[in-house]
């Protein structure tokens, strides 16, 4: 739920860019999958060796000291989880308001106020009940699923048809540029991007009922969402040809655009669905982080404190929603 986000809907067109041809761009989704597999499995055995929330910053308190991670938890707290959170939220409110906008970019205002309300309505929700905000979260998980399942599918029709031609070996490995080490470094943080939220599970390790489920979690997640992200890709070059993708600034709407006809509105809204699952998971996370820091002593320790009834972190989700606002 929080690895499939907007990546998938933005890095595509990026890796292809940076790698020169389809084929080395599909390899590099594959890789990046592998990468984020074997960080996985490091951090399944972290999470069962050293049983705190908290994630990266526990870890290295752990191994390296208080201040290696008052420094990584400060600048966590304060630049990269709430940009981060701004980016998703933003993202998804520019999605929800260009049906209503559809000739123009909608309004700075607009999507600003749309955005925070998102989030406050989030915020609310993982205040109020763990199992509320992680039955919204296995309920979009689904909803991206099965989006990124239409695209694929419709994809399998489409090279049923005959319609692979990008996807032939000689089309495949026709480089328009040959790729430096440079461009491969930067192909794979584009497609690291889509991957990025492989460690969230860590940071709520005592709150799992059996921290067994950890590894589990893991083995079944990460090789899921790799055979999901490469499948899309294949999908999408078997409605657009690599300069199409490349000069699409949303590749799914496109390729609904495409192939969809009158059900191609399903792709604008899929996006939003990923990004409000996202924006939940990033918010039950950051807040998880917040509260593992006040408890070391490296936060104030109101935000330690958690909900008599709900046993909710609510100090510690309203300073990362106001930092992301």
């Amino acid at each position: 739920g929080n690895i499939i986000g907007s990546g998938i809907f933005i890095s595509p067109k990026g890796v292809l860019e940076h790698s020169g041809s389809v084929g080395l761009a599909l390899i590099i989704w594959v890789l990046g999958g592998g990468v984020a597999a074997l960080g996985s499995l490091c951090y399944a055995e972290l999470g069962v060796t050293i049983p705190k929330s908290g994630g990266d910053y526990s870890y290295v308190t752990e191994i390296f000291g208080g201040l290696a991670g008052f420094l990584l938890l400060w600048s966590a707290v304060l630049i990269m989880y709430p940009t981060s959170l701004a980016v998703i939220a933003l993202t998804f409110s520019n999605y929800v308001l260009q049906p209503i906008f559809p000739n123009c970019i909608p309004p700075y205002n607009a999507s600003r106020i749309l955005s925070m309300v998102c989030l406050l309505l989030l915020t609310w929700v993982n205040s109020s009940s763990v199992r509320w905000a992680t039955r919204i979260q296995d309920i979009f998980t689904a909803g991206k699923l099965l989006a990124l399942a239409l695209i694929i599918i419709v994809g399998f029709i489409q090279i049923f048809k005959g319609n692979y031609e990008e996807l032939t070996p000689s089309n495949a490995f026709n480089f328009w540029m040959t790729p430096s080490v440079g461009h491969l470094a930067l192909a794979f943080l584009q497609g690291s991007f889509a991957f990025s939220g492989w460690n969230f599970l860590n940071y709520v390790t005592e709150e799992l009922v059996d921290p067994r489920n950890l590894p589990r979690a893991i083995f079944i997640s990460i090789p899921l969402v790799t055979f999901v992200y490469t499948f899309t890709n294949i999908a999408y070059f078997t409605a657009m040809s690599p300069q199409e993708l490349l000069s699409s600034n949303a590749v799914a709407v496109t390729f609904g655009e495409k192939l969809l006809g009158y059900f191609s509105w399903v792709m604008p809204v899929s996006v939003a669905l990923s990004t409000f699952g996202g924006i939940n998971g990033y918010l039950f996370t950051s807040s998880r982080l917040c509260f593992s820091g006040a408890r070391e002593g490296h936060l104030p320790s109101l935000l330690a404190m958690i909900h008599v009834k709900y046993c909710t972190p609510i100090p510690a989700l309203l300073v990362c929603v106001s930092f992301t606002i």
